[in-house]
């Protein structure tokens, strides 16, 4: 029998947090701990062992970027713990400031999918698992932000589709071709993007990366 997923919360929001915390526990994950702020994350972290951490953007005091600057510091001190930030808005630059600190097990999702509860699973499942999970609607801003001539439109959305971080057998079926046309064009976004041989996982993040900074 397979060990649930463990987790840990970081939310502010009672109301939010709560309502997490009952989702995530019907759907067999555990919460190990759920607080209002990260200034206890690291002693609950190293004490806990959690797979995932699921942090607000915007945290006390400030409510600025409190949530990302603790993702940041738990992906330097503990990169075997997974981070998936939560927010209510597409912002950007905390998006790249994630995906800069670690290619492995890192996420952005926007608060309004956290009522779809297959997805919330999805996403903590693949950030448990090492993947790298950027919301659509977040992928979808970025890349219409931003228009490169070396990419043809079908490898605008592969590269799309990698960034929510999709399987090559995901995207075929996404878009309804071959896994091996899928692996052509991830191939071609490769090379136009100057990116050199390393593993394939970090390769698709800083695709990503180099593509949304170019």
């Amino acid at each position: 029998m397979t060990a649930p997923l463990r987790v840990v919360v970081v939310e502010d929001s009672t109301l939010l947090r709560e309502g997490l915390v009952r989702l995530l526990e019907e759907d067999g994950i555990e919460v190990l701990a759920a607080v209002g702020d990260a200034e206890r994350l690291p002693a609950i972290v190293n004490e806990r062992r959690p797979d995932v951490v699921l942090l607000d953007i915007r945290l006390p005091p400030t409510h600025r970027d409190e949530g990302v600057q603790a993702a940041v510091a738990l992906r330097r001190t503990r990169p075997d713990v997974g981070v998936l930030l939560l927010s209510q808005y597409v912002e950007s630059t905390y998006a790249g400031e994630l995906l800069a600190s670690g290619a492995r097990g890192v996420g952005y999702l926007l608060k309004d999918r956290v009522t779809d509860l297959a997805q919330l699973h999805d996403a903590v499942e693949r950030v448990a698992a090492g993947g790298t999970v950027l919301d659509p609607t977040l992928v979808e801003r970025l890349l219409r932000a931003r228009s490169d001539p070396r990419l043809t439109p079908r490898e605008r959305e592969v590269l799309a589709l990698m960034a929510e971080g999709r399987s090559n057998a995901a995207i075929a079926a996404r878009l309804v071709v071959g896994q091996g046309a899928v692996e052509k064009h991830v191939t071609s976004i490769f090379g136009k993007l100057g990116l050199e041989e390393s593993p394939e996982a970090h390769r698709r993040v800083l695709a990503v990366l180099r593509y949304l900074d170019a």
